[in-house]
């Protein structure tokens, strides 16, 4: 039997598998029928992954209270229920839309894409936008909030920063050897998204609301572009340039409007440090 009391002493990786067993020890009891019974997969994984993220938001605050002796501990990792952290999400999201139809436009005009008309826009678009904050609050919490918490419980800012950034690009990859290998080229640039994101919250006081917007805003703009085919691409250039498959993160252009969103996220992160 674990001693609770004891868990905080832990090194980082043992406190990590220790959590994740906690949380697979609750959800696979409720997951697994669920996949027996719901014979549509994309259901199913909807319905099991939703389940997951609800119940680390159970485990979350008792981990807290039982292992660190903190009752808030959403609180600490940036979850804060404030009109500044809702106005940075906003901020976030008007962001990241921009960026994402900005890297097209100059596509378009370099004659690399044609944009094109498409059915049900409004319908897209409002999908689009609860599929974007679902993830981007889902996926900010997990490595923003709790994963960067615990990095920096034993390491110091530059390892937890080069730390995170490594487990949310991994992360994607979870997935069969075949698409692992046909996705691989976007892994430098989830390496650099993650490595914004970390920017992003600490340019606002440790604050979430920024890294969610803004991952939601890039989840969005693509969403738009992809489902909705707003474009088609020219082949006048190879794929590398514009994005392997068609994903702006495997292209050179995509690293580039990254790169430029690095610099400005790591100019605001120093002149947070600095008032």
């Amino acid at each position: 039997m674990i001693n609770t009391n004891k868990i905080a002493k832990y090194p980082f990786l043992l406190r990590i598998i220790i959590f994740l067993l906690i949380l697979a020890a609750i959800w696979l009891p409720v997951a697994a029928p669920i996949y027996l019974l719901v014979k549509d997969r994309n259901l199913a994984t909807i319905l099991t992954m939703g389940l997951l993220f609800v119940e680390f938001l159970f485990l979350v605050p008792r981990w807290g209270k039982q292992v660190y002796g903190q009752t808030q501990l959403l609180k600490s990792y940036g979850l804060v229920n404030t009109r500044q952290n809702g106005f940075e999400l906003l901020t976030g999201l008007a962001i990241g839309l921009s960026i994402t139809f900005t890297l097209f436009l100059v596509q378009g005009l370099f004659g690399f894409v044609s944009w094109q008309n498409s059915d049900n826009l409004p319908r897209i678009i409002a999908e689009g936008l609860l599929s974007a904050l679902g993830v981007g609050f889902a996926e900010e919490l997990v490595f923003r909030g709790w994963l960067l918490d615990e990095l920096q419980r034993d390491y110091n800012n530059q390892i937890s920063v080069r730390a995170n950034s490594l487990v949310f690009a991994l992360s994607h990859f979870i997935k069969p050897v075949a698409a692992m290998l046909r996705t691989w080229p976007q892994f430098p640039g989830l390496l650099l998204l993650g490595l914004i994101l970390v920017l992003a919250k600490r340019s606002r006081q440790n604050r979430l609301g920024l890294s969610i917007g803004l991952h939601a805003g890039l989840v969005w703009g693509y969403y738009i572009i992809n489902v909705g085919e707003l474009v088609r691409y020219s082949g006048s250039v190879p794929d590398w340039v514009t994005g392997v498959n068609g994903n702006p993160l495997a292209g050179a252009i995509g690293l580039l409007f990254l790169s430029v969103l690095a610099v400005g996220m790591r100019q605001m992160s120093e002149q947070s440090k600095g008032s």
